[in-house]
């Protein structure tokens, strides 16, 4: 009988408590998120490694945006890609020098085109109205110290933000229109925040 009574007892003592059980929980848990955490991780270094690749491959430079002058298209603190090109389209991102800082803003004018700017804000390119689907922001004139119809002297290129009443753009004469030589590229691609991550929007 005694025998009998010692077993049930150790078989009690096996049992696990409900604070070993919390702990295991605890534990299940934190090498799930350890997982998780690991995933990313190799994500991160993947999308690191293709873009190195990218970089070796096509000549492209990689750029930190700071400003909010093509706010919200691009906003401080993303990355984006830049291609070492000299051939761009009308709503096509460039980035280049000024003043020891580089700019990114957006081609509305190749060199010998006519701009005009309305009070509206409204943008058109040798007496052609365009379509500027990319803004989200408020169409503006201002900021503008230049006469309008303009003409884009040669190689040269007239560039707007998107952020149009806060842009320092083509439209001043402390910006103006950008030379050959000031020129980085094409800015194309955004890889960070990976959400946000893709082709940049142009259109006219």
């Amino acid at each position: 009988m005694s025998e009998k009574i010692s077993n049930e007892k150790k078989e009690e003592i096996q049992k696990p408590s409900a604070d070993e059980l919390r702990k295991e929980l605890i534990r299940i848990q934190k090498k799930s998120e350890f997982r998780k955490t690991l995933k990313q991780a190799i994500f991160a270094v993947l999308v690191a490694g293709a873009i190195a690749v990218l970089i070796s491959s096509f000549f492209v430079t990689v750029l930190r945006i700071s400003g909010n002058s093509m706010y919200p298209s691009l906003e401080t603190g993303e990355i984006v890609l830049a291609r070492n090109t000299e051939d761009f389209q009308v709503g096509e991102m460039i980035a280049f020098y000024y003043n020891n800082k580089v700019l990114v803003k957006r081609v509305i004018g190749s060199p010998g085109d006519w701009i005009n700017i309305d009070e509206a804000g409204n943008v058109s390119i040798n007496g052609n109205p365009i379509e500027e689907d990319y803004l989200v922001t408020k169409k503006s004139l201002e900021p503008t110290d230049i006469k309008f119809p303009y003409q884009v002297p040669e190689n040269r290129y007239f560039v707007l933000g998107d952020n149009r009443s806060e842009s320092i753009d083509s439209r001043s004469n402390s910006v103006g229109c950008v030379t050959k030589e000031q020129l980085i590229g094409k800015v194309f691609f955004r890889v960070y925040p990976f959400g946000r991550m893709g082709i940049l929007k142009t259109g006219k």
